[in-house]
Parts: C-alpha cells; sequence; structure tokens
C-alpha cells in the first residue's frame, strides 16, 4: 500500500519546546507532509511551529483549555489517560504515535494500523518511581503512588500498538519487559552534515551541553572538574539548577547558558572531549559530538551503549564524580581518530532514519 493510499494521523505527547522527540516527529512528518496531528496540548512557539509542524496546529484534547493549561499542564497528569484516548482517529488507516508517555494510548479500530515510535515507556511510572517521588511529602507521596500504580494500569491495558519501534536496544528491553512485545530498532535521527568539522583545530577544554535540570547530572560533572582545576570545562545550557551550578563552579569552570545552534556546533566542533553523565534513553546530543569529530566521555549505560564505542570515547559506570575524573585521565591516555568519529555517527544521519523509517511501514502496511 503506497503512502498516497493512506490516511495517516500522528499522535505526540504534547507540544511544548523542541527536544529530541520532536526532532523525531519533525522527521516523520517530512515523511508523511500530508498527515494530521494530535496531541495532548500544543503551546508551540511560532518558530518551533514552523521547524517542527510546517506550520500546522495540533487538534489537541480539553487538557488544552483547562485554567493555567499554558505553564502547568503536567498538573493534569491523572487525566491525561482520559484525554488521549477522548481524540477521535476514526477515519486514519495508518496511526504513528510519537511516544514517551501517553501518545501510545490512542483509541484504534480492527480496520487500523498502529505504529508506536517508543521513546521510552513512561519512566516516572515504571523505571524512575522510587526517584520521582523519594523526595516528596508523606501525604503528596500517597497521592503520586495511587496517580502512577493507576497510570501503570492502563499504559499496560491500552494495548493498541501493532507494532512497536525503539529509540535504542535499551528501551527494545524496556519495552519487552513492561509490555511484553518485540520491536524494530531505529535511532533518532541526527543532523550529521550540520555538525561535519571543517579543517576545525581542537582547544584544550571539556564541553558540556543539556538542560541544566537534576536527572540531566550537570551539576556531578561540574563538582569532579571543580576537583582538576588545571581542566577547563565550558557548560552550555539553562534550566532550573543554572544559579546552582554558577554558585559552585571553580575559576576553571565556564558557564555559558543558553546558546545560539551555531554557537554550540563551533564549541562542540573544538572541544577535546563531550561529557555527560545523563543516564539517557538514547542521547541526540552524544551523536551529535561525534558527527562533529568529537570524543565523548559518558555514563555508559542504556542509550550510551549504542552510541559510544571503543574507539568513540570513554564510558564509566557510576554517577559521581570520582567516576567522572577517572574517565577523564582515562580519556588523555588515548588517542583517537577524527574520521573515525564522524564515521561512526553517519549511522544515526536523518536519512538512515527515513529510510529504516518507510522499510517498516512498508512492511506494515
Amino acid at each position: 500500500m503506497g503512502e498516497e493510499a493512506i490516511k495517516v494521523a500522528v499522535v505526540h505527547d504534547w507540544l511544548v519546546t523542541r527536544g529530541g522527540a520532536e526532532r523525531v516527529l519533525q522527521e516523520i512528518l517530512a515523511l508523511f507532509p500530508d498527515a494530521d496531528i494530535f496531541s495532548l496540548v500544543d503551546f508551540l512557539s511560532l518558530q518551533d511551529r514552523q521547524e517542527i509542524l510546517q506550520g500546522k496546529r495540533a487538534t489537541t484534547t480539553f487538557i488544552q483549555h483547562l485554567p493555567f493549561a499554558k505553564k502547568h499542564f503536567r498538573n493534569y497528569l491523572p487525566l491525561f489517560p482520559k484525554a488521549i484516548q477522548s481524540l477521535d482517529l476514526n477515519e486514519y488507516d495508518l496511526i504513528i504515535s510519537s511516544s514517551w508517555a501517553f501518545a501510545k494510548g490512542v483509541k484504534t479500530h480492527k480496520n487500523q494500523k498502529h505504529i508506536c515510535y517508543c521513546h521510552t515507556p513512561i519512566r516516572y511510572a515504571w523505571d524512575l518511581y522510587e526517584e520521582y517521588t523519594k523526595n516528596l511529602p508523606p501525604i503528596k507521596k500517597q497521592i503520586v503512588k495511587l496517580t502512577l500504580a493507576y497510570i501503570r494500569h492502563w499504559d499496560k491495558k491500552s494495548d493498541n500498538v501493532d507494532v512497536f519501534i525503539a529509540n535504542s536496544r535499551c528501551v527494545a528491553k524496556r519495552i519487552e519487559r513492561i509490555y511484553g512485545k518485540k520491536s524494530y530498532l531505529i535511532h533518532p535521527p541526527v543532523d550529521v552534515k550540520r555538525f561535519k568539522p571543517e579543517e576545525v583545530e581542537k582547544e584544550d577544554f571539556y564541553l558540556t551541553l543539556s538542560r541544566l535540570v537534576p536527572y540531566k547530572k550537570t551539576k556531578l560533572i561540574v563538582e569532579a572538574f571543580n576537583q582538576m582545576p588545571q581542566k577547563k570545562l565550558i557548560v552550555i545550557g539553562t534550566g532550573e539548577e543554572l544559579e546552582s551550578i554558577k554558585s559552585i563552579a571553580k575559576d576553571n569552570i565556564t558557564i555559558l547558558g543558553y546558546q545560539s545552534d551555531e554557537v554550540v556546533k563551533s564549541y562542540m566542533q573544538k572541544a577535546k572531549a563531550f561529557v555527560y553523565a545523563a543516564l539517557e534513553d538514547f542521547g541526540i546530543v552524544m551523536a551529535e559530538a561525534l558527527a562533529a569529530g568529537t570524543p565523548v566521555i559518558a555514563y555508559g549505560k542504556c542509550g550510551a551503549i549504542d552510541i559510544v564505542c571503543d574507539e568513540c570515547g570513554v564510558k564509566f559506570f557510576s554517577q559521581d564524580s570520582k567516576a567522572v575524573i577517572e574517565a577523564v585521565k582515562s580519556f588523555e591516555q588515548k588517542s583517537f581518530d577524527y574520521q573515525k568519529l564522524i564515521q561512526s555517527a553517519i549511522q544515526f544521519d536523518k536519512e538512515n532514519f527515513r529510510k529504516k523509517f518507510i522499510k517498516v511501514i512498508n512492511e506494515v502496511c
């Protein structure tokens, strides 16, 4: 069945910013430009809407119109299952969900095919449950506990997916453990050509780049480099931890906050290594570093397993400053072929993503 013969709906959890999941969505919509888009809420900026959705607006749920939803829609979490299942997709032949939370739970009927590109099963309801609840006050913790128990039950019960696509081997194992289903593996798309170095000289600094939020563990990297005053670290990103990171950073650490794509590209190309301590389902930024010809020093679990080979960098296996320090020392005893780094990133190129995605579509349809 050709693409032109089917009517396609693309469902995304929520549209509020431009992150890794939205890059995947952008490539899916490039493959299906006539698809209709659905989401719990759509609060994208004009620029992000143009880039991700080709200027379109998503059909949204009643969550979009609830009080204070634009800034606090996550407070309506217990209503998300009902909201996503309220979307009317009856007229579509093919449903593609881009899901790390609720999009996979849309209602379907027997004459439809539902392909889910799964960034991960709902992390805070499954694997990260303890981490999300450990510091909550007792009453709130009990409410959250009951809510997440309900969501776990709903997540397993809403089994409307014909085919899962996982974004990493780690997530494929998670899908099989939680949902009891095998999945195709298609890594998220990376714009490899954008980062390709043009005889860029490496400079004497390390780089880390992420949203400055607790689970990204940027503070941990800063604490490690505080203990290595002879080594320079550049930190790019903004978020709730920005001020606290600034307050502990010593003179060898420069905090740049938010930077444009061009500035990020320049630092990525010139850094002697990219340092990353988060546990990621995939971690596009690590693949981008390789595309820029920059080795990666990363926490070696889940997504990093697919990205950081022994010739591409150094992995550490404990999220503490001592492990980061030892990994930096190990890195400095190695040498790297920068062309091989770039070559290793080609497997993640967005053109490969599109080819593999269409291949799955053709098999299913």
